[in-house]
């Protein structure tokens, strides 16, 4: 059965649970496809498949529950005009300092496509599935598929997502 929402875009009575999980098993052309029939126009090329079911995953719920009214978005606008200077920098530099906390042994985990990744830190690179890789941007396109920021794929870019990483004994 159809409904029409406010926006005038038809959509299935699926649950929202259902209808996310969904979009979670699409492909990059499933997404693409899901984007078109969304926002009716094509995807931007450029968004990689895990941008592009968040931005539809996001209009969804918008859609569902309603979106952010105008002045909230006025006011997280101005908070971002203010401080993208000084805090892009600091979390730069952040980012720098928890990259060399990183040391050999270390075992970063992951779970993805419900299977658990553990890849582990070595002197050289990080070793995944039998193999090395120079950067955890490379081990998270080998898991994947897809073109990931590997410290942000593992979690490494905020203090609360530091709990899927664990030292060994």
């Amino acid at each position: 059965m159809q409904r029409k929402h406010p926006n005038g875009r038809p959509s299935t009575k699926m649950s929202l649970e259902h209808e996310i999980a969904h979009l979670r098993g699409l492909d990059l052309k499933g997404l693409r496809s899901r984007w078109q029939s969304v926002f009716q126009r094509q995807a931007p090329a450029h968004l990689t498949r895990h941008l592009l079911f968040a931005v539809i995953a996001y209009r969804i719920q918008a859609d569902r529950f309603g979106d952010l009214d105008h002045e909230t978005r006025q006011v997280l606008d101005r908070t971002v005009a203010k401080e993208a200077g000084p805090v892009t920098s600091a979390r730069l530099a952040s980012f720098d300092q928890k990259r060399t906390e990183l040391s050999p042994g270390t075992v970063l985990v992951r779970e993805w496509d419900r299977q658990s990744q553990r890849v582990m830190v070595m002197a050289d690179g990080f070793a995944w599935n039998g193999q090395t890789y120079d950067s955890l941007s490379k081990v998270a396109f080998a898991i994947t598929g897809t073109k990931w920021n590997g410290p942000r794929f593992f979690g490494l870019r905020d203090k609360e997502d530091r709990s899927t990483m664990e030292a060994l004994p």
